[in-house]
């Protein structure tokens, strides 16, 4: 019986790698349920393989846009545990705001379950970080870099990407449903020995927080970040911020990189070859350099 078992969860883990996951659950599910009223299974198998079933599909589902903003307060609670933000001058957080909220307002995606948030980290090192919940925080250090509005606004511009691509939202499920399969396998095994079945969809649910902390410390994808990047630039463009000014920010963190290592360099592609990419692109965005105007009150607010 414990072979069968083990027979059943192989195929289902091997179907599930060239069919949608949740076509695979629905078909597993079914097929569990007939097995054990046949008798070819014993019972707990049966349901072992049924709840895991269940726990694809609901991998499976779209995650909403309420859902997303309390799985993003998750990530910026685990943010906020290692850094303390900064309050020491009220007005460049609302400084960053304003950015921000003329970047949204021209991009495709201005509208979230519970808009966009830009907080200063009290912290030298040079990183920022998006949350698909809206949340965007930006080091001190980062903000001490930037040589123009138009850098800041570059840096902001490339953190909101990150949420319009949902890149953080495509990690989770793309986890979930790995996770999912794990539980599958581990479900067989539970049931042949007779364990709680129900312990196992605790484990799955409670991964959720774990993949987002890996997600956030480990950093996208270099394609991500690439695509990041483009998407900034349409951004600034589409704002009247110079594009350029995402390069003339990369030359900076490029120079800074030589002395301290960390922050942007554990997370990111290097910003030479950021840099490279951007380089692609930059040119078809044809605007008015207006980089002037705004200097005077990014002096004075720094």
């Amino acid at each position: 019986m414990k072979t069968t078992s083990i027979y059943i969860v192989v195929a289902i883990m091997l179907s599930a790698s060239v069919l949608s996951c949740q076509h695979v659950a629905k078909a597993a599910d079914i097929g569990a349920q007939v097995a054990g009223a046949a008798g070819y299974i014993d019972p707990n198998t049966a349901a072992a393989i049924s709840q895991s079933s269940q726990a694809i599909m609901s991998a499976a589902e779209d995650i909403t846009p309420e859902q997303e903003y309390y799985i993003g307060r998750a990530v910026a609670a685990n943010i906020l545990s290692g850094y303390k933000i900064y309050e020491g001058n009220p007005a460049m957080t609302a400084y960053l705001n304003r950015i921000c909220s003329s970047i949204i307002i021209n991009s495709p995606r201005p509208d979230i379950y519970n808009g966009y948030h830009v907080m200063l980290l009290d912290s030298n090192e040079i990183n920022a970080f998006a949350t698909p919940g809206g949340h965007i925080f930006v080091t001190r250090g980062l903000f001490s870099s930037a040589k123009s509005e138009d850098a800041l606004a570059a840096v902001i511009a490339h953190e909101i990407a990150h949420i319009q691509l949902r890149h953080s939202i495509k990690a989770i499920r793309t986890s979930r449903i790995t996770q999912a399969l794990l539980v599958t396998g581990a479900s067989a095994a539970s049931a042949a020995t007779g364990s709680d079945v129900n312990e196992l969809t605790d484990i799955f649910n409670e991964s959720v927080g774990e993949i987002v902390t890996t997600m956030v410390n480990n950093g996208y994808s270099q394609t991500q970040e690439f695509d990041a990047d483009n998407v900034a630039l349409s951004l600034l463009a589409a704002t009247g911020y110079n594009p350029s000014s995402l390069i003339e920010m990369l030359n900076e963190l490029n120079r800074i990189q030589r002395s301290q290592p960390g922050g942007f360099n554990k997370t990111h592609p290097t910003p030479a070859q950021r840099i490279t990419n951007a380089e692609k692109s930059v040119g078809k965005y044809k605007i008015t350099d207006t980089r002037s105007y705004r200097q005077a009150r990014f002096r004075a607010i720094r």
